[in-house]
């Protein structure tokens, strides 16, 4: 559900394919190997992330993310296979209602100066990840480059996976904890963790922060996204929505 070890940008691109179901007996086996995660030493533990990484990316039904592993992720995607995108290959779109629409490549946006902001990573089905360092571009910096206009009230996110898409008013937009994250856990954002580029909106369920990051528009009003459309709350504050009592991530 939530839109969840680096791929290095010299890598070429993927090509797409369609995936299959994980079968019984790779099940199984996933299973072993997320319990070994547990204990496993570090080197091991980001080994097992990338394999399960890999397996969901493949996997349609989900299963997959119910699995534990060592970095305490869970991987989910709503496709059943994604694009890769390096540095020679990835864009980000920035239009809609603003003055100067941009197309930004990897190297522009590391080019701008970074934030990092270190807080938990709260998943609505319940699991957490504490402080978790996520580092990018603030997302209203990148508005105030744009000239957003004055008609202009929301923004929406758009994915490479071709399916996923958030909402945020402009308001939630513009907050400091809100980033184009290019790095977690001090690493390149790597493919599993929706790399090269995501959202990272640090106050809400994960499920905001959008994997895969290709578009950026500003709108008039908020559009639900993916899982708005499906039943979550569209203004998805850690501890106060979704029928949840999270402590606020921090």
């Amino acid at each position: 559900m939530d839109h969840v070890d680096p791929e290095h940008p010299e890598h070429p691109e993927h090509p797409e394919e369609r995936g299959t179901p994980v079968g019984r007996r790779v099940f199984l086996g996933t299973l072993g190997l997320g319990a070994l995660g547990v204990v496993a030493a570090p080197t091991l533990q980001r080994g097992l992330e990338a394999f399960l990484g890999s397996a969901a990316d493949k996997d349609p039904t989900g299963l997959t993310g119910l699995l534990p592993n060592g970095g305490g992720f869970r991987y989910y995607s709503v496709t059943s296979s994604v694009p890769h995108k390096n540095a020679q290959t990835y864009r980000l779109t920035l239009d809609g209602l603003v003055d100067r629409p941009r197309r930004y490549t990897l190297a522009d946006l590391r080019a701008l100066p970074q934030t990092r902001l270190v807080r938990d990573v709260q998943c609505v089905t319940g699991w957490r990840v504490p402080g978790t360092p996520f580092e990018g571009v603030r997302l209203s910096a990148l508005l105030d480059a744009a000239g957003v206009r004055a008609t202009a009230g929301a923004v929406r996110f758009t994915c490479f996976d071709g399916a996923y898409s958030e909402s945020l008013t402009l308001e939630q937009a513009r907050r400091p904890d809100v980033l184009v994250a290019l790095r977690m856990k001090d690493e390149d954002l790597g493919h599993d963790h929706g790399g090269p580029v995501r959202l990272y909106v640090a106050p809400m369920y994960f499920y905001k922060s959008a994997k895969w990051l290709s578009g950026i528009t500003v709108t008039e009003d908020v559009r639900p996204g993916y899982w708005e459309d499906r039943g979550y709350d569209v203004d998805a504050w850690v501890g106060r929505s979704n029928g949840r009592d999270d402590d606020p991530t921090s």
